[in-house]
């Protein structure tokens, strides 16, 4: 049974320490809720973008390869599209047709910064999985799934707080941008992607 704890110790671990700004930006997106977009899709595109990282990590454990950091860092190219995009803003006479193509764009939106915030998880997920064995790897898997629901139910009661959502709901096509623009930047900096470019020694 020591492995079990050991698995579940590392799970929890490395899922906490890669994870931990995702509750401000789920926050974000739960406070956000409305015109289109719900719970179900805010949770859905989480899984979803999170699930994408994992596979992404297994391919480089099954393959032996790790995904050089500095390349990794051009995923926060992806949170900067949609902070512009969400910046530029729609139009606010949707029809419901409209409203559902945004809903699904929705779930891909969260997603794709849950992806682009996951080049710490890459980096990190693939040297654990390559270091683990068949059952251990398996319960390391459950646990993060786990987690992320643990995840989502923070993000949920800190974006539906009455002071959070009305904050938002006022600010939000504001603040919204700004987070997810400062955030792809953050990922393209601590990846030492600016190395790539010469603008960095």
């Amino acid at each position: 049974m020591g492995w079990l704890l050991k698995a579940v110790t590392a799970g929890v671990v490395s899922f906490a320490a890669t994870n931990i700004d995702d509750i401000f930006v789920l926050a974000l997106f739960f406070g956000r809720l409305g015109r289109g977009l719900k719970v179900r899709h805010v949770v859905a595109g989480q899984y979803l973008g999170f699930s994408a990282l994992v596979a992404t990590s297994l391919v480089g454990y099954f393959a032996r390869l790790i995904v050089p950091h500095e390349w990794i860092g051009l995923l926060g190219l992806l949170p900067i599209a949609i902070g512009v995009r969400h910046f530029l803003g729609r139009d606010k006479g949707e029809d419901e047709k409209q409203e559902a193509g945004r809903a699904a764009g929705g779930v891909f939106s969260v997603a794709a910064v849950t992806f682009a915030n996951g080049g710490d998880n890459i980096g990190i997920y693939t040297p654990l999985f390559a270091a683990s064995d068949l059952a251990s790897l398996l319960v390391v898997l459950a646990v993060f799934f786990v987690m992320l629901a643990v995840w989502c139910a923070a993000g949920f009661v800190i974006g539906s707080h009455r002071a959070v959502k009305r904050a938002l709901e006022r600010y939000g096509h504001l603040i919204v941008p700004f987070v997810l623009v400062g955030l792809g930047v953050y990922i393209i900096i601590e990846s030492g992607t600016l190395k790539l470019f010469g603008l960095v020694k």
